[in-house]
């Protein structure tokens, strides 16, 4: 019986011949995911990857094929294959033994043993049949995607671009398409653009964003087209371009009667693409999208339908495609993330004036502004400005940073330009010893040099700046893949906003070794994660314990005559998915019940009055509150008090295991100790394996598919540095834990007669590993890819390196020294 190998090279490959399958046809296996990130140095699951990929055109996969050995049945990988095609956007999936072939059809939903594979047309016939009622022009789908960047897309991005090319064959003019913030909608869109222009099927195409940085990465990422793009208004007019590029502010400025986007004819544009369209491309501009509405218009954002933008749907329709963060996750293209929540005392309880001036605070109050009795958490530094409450974060965030690593890239999100000035300063005054003049710095729409500093921030190659404070510059579209950390000041009641800040962490980046993120949260915004965020194994409502037995109720009264205000909507966010719901009555009374025994943020709104937001603890014996609702007016010159007691109150870090449990850092680490323990019985035994590699690999990842992580563990131990040897060793055995400097130098000391005996460069290059070691952990020392990076870049990468060391064993007997000396030093054993 012939092995898997030979099934394919002797049996199915004549198959595929016999039936015309060849060339550029057929692509062998395929890696359709990348391996779900399970470490924190990048180490992934076992990716999926497809046997065959039957291609009609290049762009254009129509069938998958799953080979089996011979002596194996014919039937054993149809679910796989069927897996692969749905995934990929296929309508037909084979297995075969190379003796049997077995078809499924997702035309008919009919599986069927057949004699031999179709032919690629009439394969092709039938997707056409299915596809479409009647013959059409698909030269779009079958066009060579542009890929001269070395940047092809992914199997998701070819699913999206070939239903969204499909729907405007069909003749829809409406498109809508959900792929999550992260996953390329840019580069996405770009390829649809590629192909609809390339053969003629278009001719003119907007861009609309509402930012100019959003325009300006478009038209970066489509410097393909060259001189046949152009910026509106910034470019010298011309209606001679192919694709135009544009902000709705900029198209709807002019004359009332003669605005920007009037100056070209209603039918100048074949399509209108509509970039974040969640946020503007069915409310204000709305009247641009009319004026070209027989355009067809493509609107793209990166969250499902929900509440606050159930306009977006209703405009577009259902999106013809989605891929959450969770699939990006689950696939391996974006990073999971840790959640750390953070309850001071005021900000979980409100502020009350009269206990604050009983304290000694000290308050100013402006002219024509009343002082109300309590204030909460959604009216601090909007209309009360706290400078106690923002040196006590700033503090308890650095003590996160020296924890995490104080050079880790992070953004944090303030309520508005003067509190992101104030936190860059707490923050850059506490890291000043660094060295950095520019470690904190804001990054707002005012400042003149805000896309200067953007760049430079967003530079994975650049140290500094390592804080951005910002309002809402770098929520949406803006791509900082080095970001580690999201720090949540700024209260949000949109899950559609919280999405947009959520996805600046999302991005893997291997050049700065960023394989996950966390979310920092002081103002309980992470109850707005839903199923959609989540990876398949998680289970997000375990975020909030039960039991639901309690409730809040009360009375919601106008702040300036105390009369009752009815119709109320009044929202209980208790977490992922657990929400209740209540309307005030005729008296202004209002009832949540089922509640936890935690923090819940509750929302008010009304029309015509300002929204308000209230973190509250409920309990048993809670009395009924009252809750006064502003009418809307223009915000005045704020309220200052300073002296205000403020502390810590309550902090959660949540850690999302592989089974679905989320987990405080103390049982973290009691989980991880049990973990490991299960797999290794001593510290005797954990040495041995971690002095081999593969078994040191093996048991990472055995770890990893457990949600066990190192670098996890020595941030909850607050020794950032920590070997990941050590931090294992110290959970599980109560081992001493050393950082990976001590362990470096031990080895230098012992080391320095075999170091000193080689050459200038083969010991600049052991040093520099050395040293990445220090910055990494012994991952970045066994890599090949580390010869990829500077400075080995530079050093002529692998091959430079192996010439220096006079060949490839003398090489690897290098680095064998120092993985064995670090962890036979320093008192490992």
């Amino acid at each position: 019986m012939r092995n898997e190998a030979d099934t394919r090279a002797e049996l199915i490959e004549q198959h595929l011949l016999t039936s015309r399958w060849k060339g550029e046809k057929i692509k062998r296996e395929v890696n359709i995911t990348a391996g779900k990130i399970i470490n924190e140095y990048g180490k992934r699951e076992k990716l999926k990857r497809a046997d065959y990929i039957l291609y009609y055109k290049p762009t254009f996969p129509i069938a998958i094929v799953e080979a089996k050995e011979e002596g194996a049945s014919w039937l054993d990988g149809m679910e796989q294959s069927k897996e692969y095609a749905k995934m990929i956007g296929c309508l037909f999936a084979y297995s075969t033994n190379g003796l049997k072939i077995e078809e499924f059809d997702f035309t008919t939903n009919k599986q069927q043993t057949i004699d031999r594979i179709p032919t690629p047309d009439e394969l092709f016939n039938r997707y056409m049949r299915f596809t479409f009622t009647q013959d059409k022009d698909i030269k779009p789908l079958s066009y060579d995607y542009y890929t001269k960047h070395e940047k092809t897309p992914r199997y998701y991005q070819e699913n999206a671009i070939k239903k969204v090319l499909e729907a405007i064959i069909k003749g829809d003019k409406r498109i809508l398409l959900t792929m999550a913030t992260g996953s390329g909608k840019t580069f996405t869109a770009f390829q649809i653009v590629w192909l609809l222009l390339k053969t003629n099927y278009f001719r003119k195409i907007l861009y609309l964003a509402d930012r100019n940085f959003l325009r300006n990465q478009a038209y970066n990422e489509y410097s393909p087209f060259e001189e046949a793009r152009q910026l509106i208004p910034d470019d010298k007019p011309s209606k001679s371009r192919k694709v135009y590029f544009s902000i709705y502010q900029a198209l709807y400025s002019g004359d009332e009667r003669k605005r920007i986007y009037q100056e070209y004819p209603s039918d100048f544009f074949d399509l209108i693409i509509i970039d974040e369209c969640h946020r503007s491309g069915y409310g204000t501009w709305k009247e641009i999208l009319e004026y070209f509405s027989g355009a067809v218009q493509l609107g793209m954002t990166a969250t499902p339908k929900r509440s606050d933008n159930i306009d977006t749907y209703q405009y577009f329709g259902e999106p013809v495609y989605s891929y959450s963060m969770a699939d990006g996750i689950e696939d391996g293209f974006l990073s999971p993330y840790q959640i750390y929540r953070i309850f001071t005392n005021i900000g979980r309880d409100g502020l009350n004036i009269k206990e604050a001036i009983h304290q000694g605070a000290q308050i100013y109050i402006p002219e024509d502004v009343e002082l109300r009795d309590n204030y909460q958490l959604e009216s601090f530094e909007r209309e009360i400005a706290l400078p106690d409450r923002t040196k006590e974060i700033c503090e308890h965030l650095a003590k996160q940073f020296e924890n995490f690593g104080p050079e880790q890239k992070t953004i944090i999100f303030c309520v508005n330009t003067e509190h992101a000035a104030l936190v860059a300063k707490e923050l850059q005054n506490h890291f000043a010893h660094l060295g950095y003049s520019d470690y904190a710095t804001r990054i707002v729409a005012i400042e003149s040099n805000a896309e200067e500093m953007f760049e430079k921030f967003k530079d994975s190659e650049k140290v500094s700046p390592v804080i951005a404070t910002t309002v809402d510059l770098l929520t949406t579209g803006i791509d900082v893949p080095s970001v580690r950390n999201l720090v949540f000041l700024r209260p949000i009641s949109s899950k559609v906003y919280f999405k947009q800040h959520l996805g600046r962490g999302c991005r893997i980046d291997e050049a700065s070794g960023k394989y996950f993120f966390r979310v920092i949260d002081y103002v309980n915004a992470t109850r707005l994660l839903d199923e959609w965020d989540y990876p398949s194994q998680a289970e997000p409502e375990r975020l909030v314990a039960g039991p639901f037995n309690l409730r809040i109720e009360g009375y919601i009264m106008h702040s300036e005559t105390a009369e009752p205000v009815i119709g109320v909507r009044v929202k209980a966010q208790l977490g992922p998915n657990i929400q209740r719901n209540a309307l005030s009555d005729k008296n202004g009374f209002f009832r949540l019940e089922q509640l936890a025994h935690s923090p819940v943020t509750i929302t008010i709104t009304k029309g015509d009055y300002r929204t308000r937001e209230l973190t509250i603890t409920p309990t048993e014996d809670m009395e009924p509150i009252l809750i006064e609702l502003r009418p809307q007016r223009p915000v005045r010159e704020k309220i200052v008090i300073e002296g205000v007691e403020v502390y810590i109150a309550e902090e959660t870090n949540i850690f999302i295991a592989s089974t679905g449990l989320t987990l405080t850092d103390a049982e973290y680490k009691e989980y991880s100790r049990k973990g490991i323990t299960e797999r290794v019985t001593s510290l005797e035994t954990l040495n041995k394996i971690w002095l081999d590699r593969k078994k040191r690999d093996e048991f990472l990842t055995d770890l990893g598919k457990e949600s066990i992580h190192p670098q996890l563990l020595a941030s909850i131990l607050h020794m950032p540095d920590a070997d990941a040897f050590d931090a294992i060793a110290h959970i599980a055995f109560g081992a001493p834990i050393l950082t990976r400097d001590e362990r470096l130098q031990a080895f230098l000391n012992k080391k320095k007669q075999v170091l000193d005996a080689l050459g200038p460069g083969a010991q600049l290059i052991l040093l520099t590993l050395l040293e990445k070691y220090r910055a990494g952990g012994i991952n970045q020392v066994v890599r090949s890819e580390v010869f990829d990076v500077p400075p080995f870049d530079k050093m002529g990468r692998l091959q430079g390196v192996i010439e220096e060391f006079g060949g490839i064993e003398n090489l690897k007997e290098s680095i064998e020294m120092i993985e064995r000396g670090l962890y036979e030093s320093a008192g490992a054993e």
